[in-house]
């Protein structure tokens, strides 16, 4: 039978963690039928789901074997009760855990055994491993290489929650898209967008001609109904939206529009309101050039945004940049220019990144906002 090359996520956290995890190193070393041929770093992480736990050690090992995949899982199952494994609740503490989370290019999906593993794309202490042992490897669901899926995790690890809101945010520049694509992920999908409410806004358009002394205003407007469309209670749980923005732009607009004296006057009340929103489970960050915006806003030609800038543009960009830099509240997936993404592409990844279970909201016509 030919050799199938197999990858193995490795962890625990009762008793000698590095033995368990040396142990079971061993022990499959001398499985019939598969041979180790590398292991990753051991990394320590914090427990996942129930912080009242011990911290893991994680590792990832990369097998080769002519068994069959569910003849591995029995192998890998038989390790673990040797070592101790007490299978409990979810989340639950446990001297090893030993998860197949590729076998081959297979897509298996059976009572007993799921591989991919479900969640691996949501696990930086997972991807590090793999990383460092195969960092070509292209994910057989998701088919995008496992470096790029670590780099949408900035370092953290999540997962899913049916009991939260589907908020999958899309964020960029005036004029990158945003509304474009949400509209063809909407149809993909069969769900609702969240348009911004720039239409509605009284002030926008006199701020944008120069009254600048009604940029509070313009601002809090915006901050209230955002607010207001994406209020945890309105979104509900398992269900799955789009927005065209992220609620988090708020202050870098806000600190861009107000003066001095507005400004902290609009911080004293953003914060009650960014309490009540719900955090996305997913964010599409668009980037293209602010010259390539500043053309898609002359070509839609509302009167109001004429007078925005280049200049404009590319500190807003920046400002986009940094807040990205750092992000430690869900997983990005960071896109080209509009024109150049592969939207049915994108649409079936991000049903990877919500709960496989979510509820679709029906879709509504909405104005051509891009």
């Amino acid at each position: 039978m030919a050799e199938t090359t197999a990858y193995i996520g490795m962890g625990g956290n009762l008793g000698d963690r590095k033995s368990y995890i040396d142990r079971a190193l061993e022990m499959l070393s001398k499985a019939e039928s598969v041979k180790l041929e590398r292991t990753s770093d051991i990394i320590e992480t914090e427990a996942l789901g129930n912080e009242d736990q011990p911290k893991y050690l994680n590792a990832v090992a990369e097998l080769k074997t002519t068994l069959s995949a569910e003849d591995l899982f029995r192998v890998l199952s038989g390790i673990e009760t040797s070592l101790g494994r007490v299978r409990q609740a979810k989340w639950s503490s446990r001297t090893i855990d030993l998860d197949m989370l590729l076998f081959g290019g297979r897509i298996i999906e059976s009572p007993e055994l799921t591989v991919p593993h479900p969640q691996m794309h949501l696990r930086s202490f997972v991807l590090k491993g793999l990383c460092q042992v195969a960092g070509d490897l292209i994910h057989p669901l998701l088919k995008v290489p496992v470096d790029e899926l670590a780099s949408r995790l900035g370092g953290q690890d999540f997962a899913l929650n049916p009991e939260s809101p589907q908020l999958v945010s899309i964020a960029g520049n005036i004029g990158v898209g945003k509304t474009t694509l949400a509209k063809k992920i909407a149809r993909l999908l069969r769900c609702e967008v969240l348009f911004e409410p720039y239409d509605t806004n009284p002030y926008l358009p006199k701020v944008y001609a120069g009254r600048k002394e009604l940029a509070l205003d313009c601002q809090l407007y915006f901050l209230t109904a955002r607010a207001e469309q994406l209020r945890r209670e309105v979104l509900g749980c398992g269900q799955l939206w789009l927005s065209d923005y992220i609620f988090d732009k708020e202050l870098i607009y806000a600190r861009r529009m107000l003066d001095g004296r507005q400004f902290p006057l609009y911080e004293g009340i953003y914060h009650p309101f960014a309490a009540r929103v719900a955090a996305p489970v997913l964010v599409i960050y668009m980037r293209d050039s602010a010259k390539n915006c500043l053309q898609r806003i002359r070509n839609r030609n509302r009167p109001y945004e004429q007078k925005i800038e280049l200049s404009f543009l590319d500190t807003l960009s920046h400002d986009y940049d940094r807040l990205f830099a750092d992000w430690k509240t869900c997983p990005i997936i960071r896109v080209p220019k509009c024109e150049e993404v592969d939207a049915e592409h994108l649409a079936h990844q991000i049903k990877h990144y919500t709960d496989g279970r979510f509820v679709v909201t029906a879709t509504t016509e909405n104005s051509d906002n891009i």
